[in-house]
């Protein structure tokens, strides 16, 4: 797609009216028949002031990329086309180089685009930002904080595939250059009721389908859980796939995102349990079943889906399933405990899963909180983004749309009260005459729902505390009594004669006529979604859970603190929110996104007329118009004015000496414009009427038309003379060309026949000699060939000879040999016996015996003792002997070995040994460091002068002194450190001054842990409640790692008997002051060789990269 027009103004080149204060003649149709032709046009966003009002375009638009960012990056408001990214960036200049605190309120309705307005404010400002490894972090973890919080508060609805069931606001913290240091979030009012139950067409919250679609076949079966939707009574079957949402996908972005917040494994898999806890207790089925005494009690229908839950939460089965079936209530000193019928457990098992759901919402967002907060306690400028819930009217309204509307009302409040203000603060500031302007102040819709005496909120409250028998008809029956006479409420039932005649009011409703308009309200639920009850059977149950999350989440369960007090109201915890929240806006300067919704269909290219009508309407977006209009409908500096419309006086044009104002009253006295049209502020030129301002425009366009054409003429003759002189200037270079190319042609010819000619004649007489060579090399082969045969056979007739000669010989040799047989035998049978057989044998086996004993005196190994070496055995009877020989020459030559060793040789020796017993097959290491001597005194600081200092304050004797790399426990740096161990103490000394930073002794020592990689990374834990403990552990990096853990583990077990606690995994927690810190070892990639790094990735977590 081609890239997009860069405009140079709001004015230039406009679709429709960019700024509806410009819009003429100013009436709800005109409004939107504007907006209808910017939106045709995909220009989806119009300004009134310094308003932003976006469309939804239900599709991608090539208007976000990172050209489009750096076109609007550091320019003014007005200087380019109506876009997001300028509003953003103009609250981010603000806040950078004003100092002023930020804040940007997104409102509008269902599916209008405010979660998506909020996200490209949020990247905006990631982008434009400072760059560098601590920044960049902090900005992925902002963004990264959208994925987890939309999987676990938005869901689908009618109006909106990815809508947010929740109020969300992010304060963005900078420092002074401008770069984010952290944010704060704040949640309001999460939609529970969803939880348990959904309406016709719209799905319950993403992550529990994100989990099923998502999740691996292994974590299935670990979490006790089925991919299939329908065995989950509390999601809905019939909106369960949505097109263009691929829950699988969504669901490895949640668990990455989660990873780079910060959270850790076990806490991401603990979130995890308690959302399939929650999903099986929708499964829960109960039976009637009467008791003795007449009463209705409730039993659980099947006990598997029970048992599951509680193996999950690790909560007693048998107190799960009392707290389903009984409720205690207690009163001062006493209690009585009641059974719930079918369709109270039924309400206990849904409030359960409602509160749990939504406890665990709180629960992330202060665990996003925890890890995206500011780390240091500087100075803060403060952007502050609200995305929440537009204005609510549906077929059926009940307690959460008139808790949202009341948001609504008190936005609103705020928005004219700031726009009026800013606008007065304007006027002031240029000197320009302020006056009075006209508005509705729905300031009165506001008392009458939060006023503290009879209020609606007030009232709903008291009504819930009330003792005796109360229903939401009760509470409807107050409210006509007190609120009858309010102009902006109604009822049926209301003691006003005006509304006794309204059938369109049923009995059960009432009606408030809010700024947007009027709103039916179902009366039905409005007293128990205000109690928001949770039985405290339920709450002591939880609390009692194995599971550390859970248990955390129900801290009034615990009954060392039971508090009788009733717990504060939906309606109040909300109201007392909403005034915390008006409150931080007023000390902030705000920006205002109003997002309009095309149409119900969530399709593309679609404008309903009606609905963006509607929505204007309740948006007052008509009357903010008029309320920037009501003085001036245009207002610009001077500088820019004067640069835009100097063509249309000769005095200004090309170029204006004085200072801009001055040339801005001689344009518009040149040009007659009436002095009532327009004034002159400090700084500003204020026009009065949209007209004047087009007028402006056409003559400007006239003129630029007439520049144009001037422009063109002057520019076209000098290009025909340019390409004449460069014509001239080719011929005359093509030509010196040609004539060069000419003569070095008839060179190369001339060249190239000289060289055939001299190889020819060099060929010849090559050919020549060749064959003179070739004669004689024959005639020397032959003479030689001749000579070799008459030798051959001279030496044959030689060889038969000697051969005929041997053969004689040896034929006598064994005739003799026979002859000498023969008289040996006839002499020895005089003398032969019965025993000589015997002694034939022995006298045998002893020569053989002396034999073996002669050869293994020749073929013995060296006195090695690793010399594995040793003689074959000769005999098979002599297996056990050859054996034993082994043994005792191994036993002799080891002794042998071991006496020629001094004291401090076998020192060395039991240190290798200890060695071996504590690091072998253990740490990657040890084999490297078999080969190194031990040394210990690595510095020799009673040589070296330099540490003679260190040296007098230290009188014991110095078991090691070495330098290491200290770790420091805030970001992972590392410094240099003299590491030293005496007989009592560990002490670490400056490497420079040699002045001593830390004693430790010995008996404060607990444990050493290290990885099982090859690193010189350990950590020396101290022991809790010690004064050397105040700071924390010590973390350390020693290329003398074995060495230095040997000697360590020797002197502690001399000094305290006790043996210390060698630890060797790649992951083991630190105490660093009061926080548990992991050190995780991974494998990766180093930019400095094989260097290992060490970085503090957030409160939690150091993780060690190991090449």
């Amino acid at each position: 797609m081609a890239k997009m027009e860069v405009k140079t103004s709001l004015l230039d080149n406009m679709i429709g009216v960019g700024d509806m204060v410009l819009l003429e003649p100013l009436n709800e149709e005109t409004f939107i028949n504007n907006l209808k032709k910017r939106f045709d046009h995909n220009e989806i966003y119009t300004y009134i002031g310094s308003v932003v009002i976006s469309v939804n375009p239900y599709r991608s638009l090539p208007i976000y990329s990172p050209e489009k960012v750096e076109d609007y990056r550091n320019r003014n408001f007005y200087e380019l086309s109506p876009h997001i990214f300028a509003l953003s960036d103009e609250a981010y200049r603000s806040l950078r180089d004003q100092d002023k605190d930020q804040c940007i309120l997104i409102t509008g309705e269902s599916g209008a685009g405010k979660t998506e307005a909020s996200k490209l404010v949020m990247s905006y400002v990631a982008a434009v930002c400072g760059k560098g490894a601590e920044v960049n972090q902090v900005k992925e973890q902002l963004l990264q904080s959208n994925p987890v919080l939309e999987a676990f508060g938005n869901a689908k609805t009618v109006r909106n595939d990815n809508s947010s069931r929740f109020g969300k606001y992010m304060d963005i913290e900078f420092d002074f250059k401008g770069d984010p240091l952290g944010g704060v979030i704040s949640n309001y009012l999460l939609e529970k009721s969803r939880v348990v139950k959904q309406p016709r067409g719209e799905r319950n919250f993403h992550v529990f389908y994100q989990l099923l679609s998502g999740a691996s076949e292994e974590l299935l079966s670990k979490l006790k859980l089925e991919r299939d939707f329908s065995r989950y009574n509390y999601l809905s079957l019939d909106s369960a796939r949505v097109n263009g949402i691929d829950d699988a996908a969504n669901f490895r972005t949640v668990r990455n995102a989660m990873q780079i917040v910060g959270f850790m494994d076990h806490e991401a898999e603990s979130v995890l349990e308690v959302v399939a806890a929650v999903l099986k207790l929708g499964n829960i089925e109960f039976k009637p079943e009467s008791r003795v005494n007449g009463l209705d009690e409730s039993k659980i229908k099947d006990k598997n889906e029970l048992k599951e839950i509680c193996e999950l939460t690790g909560i007693d089965q048998s107190v799960l399933e009392r707290a389903f079936s009984f409720r205690t209530v207690e009163a001062k000193q006493e209690k009585v405990s009641t059974t719930l019928n079918v369709a109270q457990a039924y309400y206990a098992r849904d409030a359960l899963a409602k509160n749990l759901y939504s406890r665990l919402f709180s629960w992330l967002v202060n665990r996003i909180n925890e890890s995206i907060k500011a780390q240091t306690k500087v100075r803060k400028k403060v952007m502050g983004v609200l995305d929440i819930y537009g204005f609510e009217i549906f077929e059926d309204n009940s307690f959460e749309q008139f808790i949202i509307n009341y948001c609504n009302e008190k936005l609103q409040q705020i928005f004219i009260e700031l726009t009026l203000k800013e606008e007065q603060e304007e006027y002031i500031r240029e000197d320009i005459e302020w006056t009075h302007i006209e508005y509705f102040n729905n300031a009165i819709i506001c008392d009458l729902i939060e006023n503290n005496t009879n209020g609606i909120l007030a009232m709903l409250d008291e009504e819930c505390l009330r003792p005796g028998t109360v229903t939401d008809e009760t509470f409807l029956e107050k409210l006509n009594q007190v609120c009858a006479t309010h102009q902006h409420f109604e009822s049926r039932m209301s003691k006003c004669s005006r509304f006794l005649n309204d059938t369109s009011l049923p009995h059960s409703c009432f009606r408030i006529q809010h700024y947007a308009g009027k709103v039916l309200y179902q009366v039905e639920g409005f007293v128990d979604k205000n109690n928001d009850l949770l039985y405290r059977d339920l709450s002591q149950a939880m609390w009692k859970a194995s599971h550390t999350l859970i248990k955390s989440l129900f801290p009034e369960g615990n009954p060392a603190k039971i508090n009788l007090k009733r717990p504060p109201t939906a309606g109040s915890q909300f109201k007392a929110s909403v005034a915390t929240l008006m409150k931080n806006l007023q000390t902030k300067n705000p920006n205002y996104i109003r997002c309009i919704k095309p149409n119900d269909k969530k399709a593309a290219h679609i404008f309903n007329e009606s609905l963006v009508c509607h929505q204007i309407r309740y948006l007052g977006l008509l009357e903010n118009v008029r309320v920037r209009r009501a003085g001036y409908a245009f207002r610009q500096a001077y500088e820019p004015c004067l640069e835009r419309y100097k063509m249309l006086c000769k005095q200004t044009w090309p170029h204006w000496k004085g200072p801009a104002r001055s040339g801005v009253e001689v344009l518009f006295n040149e040009l007659e414009i009436p002095l009532d049209e327009y004034s002159f502020g400090r700084s500003k030129i204020f026009i009065r009427n949209p007209r004047t301002l087009f007028k402006l425009e056409d003559l400007r366009k006239q003129r630029l038309e007439d520049l144009a054409t001037l422009i063109q003429k002057i520019y076209r003759g000098w290009k025909c003379r340019t390409h004449f002189l460069l014509m001239k200037k080719s011929q005359i270079v093509i030509a010196a060309w040609y004539r060069r190319f000419a003569q070095q042609k008839k060179y190369q010819q001339t060249k190239s026949s000289a060289l055939v000619i001299q190889s020819y004649i060099r060929g010849w007489k090559a050919r020549k000699i060749l064959r003179e060579l070739k004669h004689q090399k024959r005639c020397k082969e032959a003479a030689t060939t001749i000579a070799a045969y008459w030798h051959g056979t001279q030496a044959r007739r030689e060889l038969k000879r000697l051969k005929e000669e041997a053969r004689r010989k040896h034929a006598v040799a064994v005739i003799w040999a026979y002859w000498l047989g023969l008289k040996v035998r006839r002499e020895y049978r005089k003398f032969f016996r019965a025993n000589a057989g015997k002694k034939i044998y022995e006298f045998t086996l002893q020569r053989i015996i002396q034999k073996y004993f002669l050869e293994m005196k020749n073929k013995m190994p060296s006195l090695s003792p690793i010399d594995k070496n040793w003689p074959s055995r000769p005999y098979l009877f002599l297996d056990s002997t050859h054996k034993e020989l082994k043994r005792i020459f191994h036993l002799w030559r080891c002794k042998k070995y071991r006496d020629q060793f001094t004291d401090q040789q076998k020192l060395i020796y039991e240190e290798k040994l200890e060695a071996s017993e504590l690091f072998k097959d253990k740490k990657a290491l040890y084999p490297s460091s078999v080969g190194q001597p031990f040394q210990g005194a690595y510095l020799e600081i009673n040589k070296n002068p330099k540490y003679k200092k260190l040296k007098d304050a230290i009188e014991e004797k110095i078991i090691i002194a070495e330098v290491v790399n200290k770790i420091n426990r805030a970001n992972g740096k590392s410094t240099s450190r003299i590491f030293l161990l005496t007989n009592n103490n560990l002490l670490l000394a400056d490497q420079k001054s040699g002045q001593i930073k830390s004693e430790v002794p010995l008996v404060d020592v607990t444990k050493v842990s290290m990885s099982s990689q090859n690193d010189g990374f350990f950590a020396v834990h101290l022991k809790e409640g010690s004064e050397a403990a105040s700071k924390g552990d010590f973390l350390f990096s020693s290329d003398h790692l074995i060495e230095m853990a040997t000697k360590l583990y020797r002197t502690t077990l001399s000094q305290t008997k006790q043996k210390l606690n060698i630890e060797i995994s790649d992951e083991f927690l630190v105490q660093f002051r009061q926080d548990k810190v992991c050190v995780k070892f991974i494998q990766g990639n180093q930019k400095n060789g094989s260097v290992p790094t060490c970085k503090r990735k957030n409160n939690r977590l150091l993780e060690v990269a190991v090449p």
